[in-house]
């Protein structure tokens, strides 16, 4: 992919900031997409361009004929898509109906959509738990269809909890935020865990990132690859892990009270690319200290 040029949407936020200095550490032409002119943007030629525009997509595509692109543009808080549920399907699913509809022009670009493992199956059952899940949902269907409709070369990604340095709005990054503020003397709430025995995977921004280059290069047309650590962590475990890092006592409340209630089992996915030669390689106490540094250098 030396030499080769990349459209990244979204590039301002958490991921976008990665896969920006990930993709020019390789020698590929970077051009960092971002809606604001006054978003900082350290890896790249920044393009401003609103992704709710029609006809800015359709102009930035034309005028910039990527060889690849990686869609991250969009909104991902559950919380904030019940108060603004009409939002979130323009942002996640019309942004991207617009981008791969400008993309037909360019037959020869790969592009990957970064999805999301909340989403739905329609299969099962027509009534999605929230906003969120429909956006995703419909935005994996607009995936589909135009592989289908018009023939273009487009994956899909699934990636699990995203951690790792940098503004993230996550449960480590929340954790990690608390925990400087504390440091420093700062009056604060405690943080509310909604529980210590729910499982979730957590897999390094660094990692993912990795993990996009490797589909964009070989994944197969109309795929979706869900992308993981393979290693299920309890949220007692993760806060425990902050703890052993802090230097001074983090306030903690647990919502539920689930004191001597065993965890669901529940198995992550070992698939986890391993047809295309990826695995996860940062371990998750490295992820830790790594964002506890993060926010101590704020």
């Amino acid at each position: 992919m030396k030499g080769k040029s990349i459209l990244i949407t979204g590039a301002g936020g958490f991921t976008g900031m990665h896969a920006c200095e990930y993709f020019a550490g390789i020698g590929m032409q970077v051009y960092a997409s971002v809606r604001h002119l006054d978003t900082n943007v350290l890896f790249g030629e920044k393009i401003v361009c609103d992704m709710m525009h029609k006809e800015q997509i359709y102009a930035m595509v034309r005028q910039l004929q990527p060889d690849y692109v990686l869609h991250l543009a969009g909104r991902n808080s559950v919380p904030e898509s019940w108060k603004e549920p009409v939002s979130y399907l323009e942002t996640n699913v019309m942004s991207t109906f617009y981008l791969l509809d400008a993309l037909r022009e360019i037959p020869k670009c790969r592009t990957l959509v970064i999805g999301s493992k909340l989403k739905f199956d329609i299969r099962v059952t027509s009534q999605p738990p929230h906003p969120y899940s429909l956006s995703k949902t419909m935005q994996q269907m607009a995936v589909n269809t135009w592989v289908h409709l018009f023939g273009q070369f487009i994956m899909l990604a699934e990636p699990s909890n995203l951690i790792g340095p940098g503004p993230s709005t996550g449960i480590c990054a929340l954790l990690a935020r608390k925990m400087v503020q504390v440091e420093r003397n700062v009056t604060v709430e405690p943080f509310r865990l909604s529980s210590t025995e729910e499982t979730r995977d957590f897999l390094d921004i660094r990692d993912a990132v990795r993990a996009y280059r490797i589909i964009l290069e070989n994944g197969k047309q109309g795929q979706s690859y869900p992308i993981e650590s393979g290693k299920l962590l309890r949220l007692g475990e993760v806060f425990q892990t902050f703890q052993h890092y802090a230097r001074t006592p983090i306030p903690v409340e647990v919502a539920g009270n689930d004191a001597g209630i065993h965890a669901p089992v529940h198995h992550a996915n070992p698939f986890v690319m391993n047809e295309l030669g990826w695995q996860a390689r940062i371990p998750f106490d490295r992820s830790v200290q790594d964002i506890i540094q993060y926010f101590r250098n704020q």
